[in-house]
């Protein structure tokens, strides 16, 4: 039997313990702030995404934002992590080190970042198009935020976590592309990391329920081959078995009375590429 719990700013700092929190109108406030920031910082971006500038370039801009806005980096030593986002290119799936490696034309790039606001986690992710991309990996990209925004179409009360999941796996598969199984979204709030897991496949009507004031992440992995992938000598960095495309977005979200808000939509407008 799943367990609730309505929390107040201060319990939601609360240790993980599979219990799933439910948040009042303050959380919700904390989030949007956290979550707006996000959104700038990778609107900011845009601009600095092109072939020669290195992951590390990008990184420090990630940082200085950050900082700028009045939050941390949670990653920045998050278990011995030493960086602002993670910065994953064409074959990773996720966790990618930013580095002195410059992009290329034609590469594929998914940019996470999580500013810490007031205690808040402000967590996303989104692609970008560097350069003259392959129409073939502009399709993966496309199907990846269809992906994410179906599964949040499915983030609503008296749905269960399974529909998201079963969404997504269902769009990813009508164009034969595999639905990554070994990370999946995840409770946040005043944690970084909570219950309950997302996972981006399953089945109708399966896992938790939904209810207002839970707030998680919606963020699928996709790969244009087999979903299987393997963890480089790092620790950190996800990479594709067969060395195929992967596609990542990510939206951090909160669940309402009636269906739920994205707490880390675009100011901009900018939802896929190119934008």
């Amino acid at each position: 039997m799943d367990k609730y719990l309505s929390v107040s700013p201060d319990e939601a700092l609360i240790a993980r313990d599979g219990t799933i929190k439910l948040h009042g109108a303050e959380g919700f406030a904390g989030m949007r702030a956290a979550g707006r920031l996000a959104a700038e910082i990778l609107d900011a971006l845009v601009p600095h995404v092109v072939p020669g500038v290195s992951t590390e370039e990008l990184d420090d801009i990630v940082r200085a934002m950050t900082i700028a806005g009045g939050a941390v980096p949670a990653t920045l030593g998050y278990r011995g992590y030493n960086h602002s986002c993670c910065i994953s290119i064409n074959h990773v799936i996720c966790h990618g080190i930013p580095s002195d490696k410059k992009l290329k034309d034609g590469d594929i790039v998914n940019i996470d970042v999580t500013p810490m606001l007031d205690g808040w986690h402000g967590d996303t992710s989104r692609m970008f198009l560097v350069g003259d991309v392959p129409v073939k990996a502009k399709r993966l990209v496309d199907a990846t935020y269809e992906c994410l925004m179906l599964g949040i179409e499915q983030a609503r009360p008296g749905n269960h976590i399974g529909d998201i999941g079963a969404a997504i796996q269902k769009h990813a598969e009508k164009h034969r592309y595999g639905v990554v199984r070994d990370f999946c979204g995840h409770g946040l709030g005043r944690l970084f990391h909570d219950a309950p897991e997302i996972v981006h496949v399953g089945r109708p009507g399966s896992g938790p329920e939904i209810r207002p004031g839970m707030f998680f992440t919606i963020e699928p992995m996709i790969n244009i081959g087999r979903p299987d992938g393997k963890i480089l000598d790092d620790g950190w960095t996800a990479v594709t078995r067969d060395r195929s495309l992967s596609a990542q977005f990510e939206h951090s979200i909160g669940i309402t009375e009636d269906g739920c808000e994205i707490f880390t939509a675009s100011p901009k407008g900018f939802g896929r590429p190119p934008y």
